[in-house]
């Protein structure tokens, strides 16, 4: 059975949605879990796709995880009966941070290749090397990676060549119970990695927070068990703003904090929208007119390239020429082809439209955008390739004259939760239909 969105736009959204917890701090926390045989509670869990895939991960070798109450979740891995991460629905990422954990628990691990979101060369080269450098061996195979460890890993100083989100918690969670001292530089710093951070200390673990990118970690014998809630999704408050802004409408986000989208705010000021933070949220719309901006993508606290994808969208419905340079992924803009079929007027470009030292600089991927506008959009068929993509095609459709249809929408049903639900709360003219 295939599932589509029917989506009927021209409809300004307004009212209050609440924030579901982060998507990208949940399964990390699922996965630190692994590092204890002692129960570890995790509140404000979202209940999408992706934490059921982590969920898979942690029973394929052996945990068990009880849910206490809609959104909590009590995972216990008292016990690892099986070193190998296999039987999943799907391929997913997440499963490359699971090798840590099951090294330090049984000593060796196999995960299969990585999957997730089509949005260019993701490789784990980071990951790996980071852990044959604290003494793992590990085997890459056609369907998958087997590491080993003798005794345990060794602490060591890990320098990342780029602030990959995905390697520096696959280094932190190899430190906290690796024997001695382990370094990492030019680390990611983003706030789901520091709700990672807060979570281990809690568990016991030592680690460090420096100065230019550095963490430092002496690794323990044993991590206990504990209680931690998952931060809000501050991908899904940008959503949601910017739907507020792109259809003319006024959506307070109940939950957003202001401290993880300083960098957005700035950017949504820029353009002529308006914000209010308040005590619980902060509420988005735009009184007059949007207008252009020049635009980059970087690592935190740089405008996140998760955010990229729906403020496009916001940009074709700003007055003039906007210019958007995404310099942590190289293949990023691919969704540009079906807005430019609803109407929009976008110009890809692999020059470096922007002033960040690009790695990209020269190597001919098209991984700068032009969008002139205001340009009115007009319903038409969408495939969603993957989530942040995905979501901005349904700001697209919610702007858009007439009704879209919108198929592969299961990448939606892992990044956000009651998406459907929640968008009719605001007003869309959204129907989910069943084939």
């Amino acid at each position: 059975m295939t599932s589509t969105y029917h989506i009927i736009g021209g409809k300004p959204l307004k009212g209050t949605v609440e924030l579901s917890g982060a998507k990208n701090a949940s399964s990390k926390m699922m996965i630190a879990a692994l590092l204890t045989d002692e129960p570890v509670i995790l509140e404000n869990l979202p209940r999408h796709a992706e934490v059921q895939i982590t969920e898979e991960i942690l029973h394929a070798i052996g945990a068990t995880t009880t849910w206490v109450a809609e959104h909590t979740v009590e995972v216990n891995a008292a016990k690892i009966s099986s070193p190998s991460v296999t039987g999943l629905s799907r391929q997913n990422r997440i499963s490359v941070l699971s090798i840590a954990p099951l090294l330090h628990r049984v000593g060796e691990a196999f995960v299969p290749v990585a999957g997730g979101d089509k949005i260019g060369p993701r490789p784990v080269n980071f990951h790996l090397d980071a852990l044959k450098k604290m003494g793992a061996k590990i085997e890459e195979l056609p369907d998958g990676y087997r590491a080993s460890v003798e005794g345990r890993l060794k602490g060591t100083l890990i320098e990342l060549p780029f602030p990959s989100v995905g390697a520096t918690e696959t280094v932190i969670l190899a430190g906290v119970l690796a024997k001695g001292r382990t370094v990492i530089r030019n680390a990611a710093i983003e706030p789901e990695i520091m709700e990672l951070v807060k979570m281990l200390q809690k568990m016991g673990a030592i680690i460090e927070v420096g100065v230019g990118r550095q963490f430092e970690i002496i690794g323990v014998e044993k991590l206990n068990g504990c209680q931690a809630r998952v931060m809000p999704d501050r991908n899904e408050a940008v959503s949601y703003a910017c739907m507020a802004m792109a259809t003319n409408g006024e959506i307070f986000i109940k939950g957003a904090v202001h401290d993880h989208l300083i960098t957005f705010l700035n950017a949504v000021r820029k353009i002529g929208g308006t914000y209010e933070v308040r005590e619980d949220g902060i509420l988005f719309k735009r009184d007059n007119g949007l207008h252009g901006i020049e635009l980059e993508t970087d690592t935190h606290p740089g405008f996140m390239t998760d955010w990229q994808q729906p403020f496009t969208v916001v940009l074709t419905q700003a007055q003039g020429t906007s210019v958007v340079h995404e310099t942590v992924y190289e293949e990023r803009f691919g969704y540009t082809e079906t807005l430019n079929i609803m109407g929009a007027d976008i110009t890809l470009f692999p020059n470096c439209l922007g002033e960040i030292n690009c790695r990209f600089k020269g190597m001919n991927y098209k991984h700068a955008a032009v969008i002139n506008g205001p340009t009115p959009l007009k319903a038409a068929p969408i495939v969603v390739p993957d989530i942040r993509a995905g979501l901005a095609l349904v700001l697209a459709a919610l702007v858009a004259e007439g009704e879209s249809v919108l198929t592969g929408i299961e990448h939606l049903d892992r990044g956000y939760e009651r998406l459907e639900e929640k968008l009719k709360g605001l007003g869309a003219n959204i129907k989910r239909v069943e084939e």
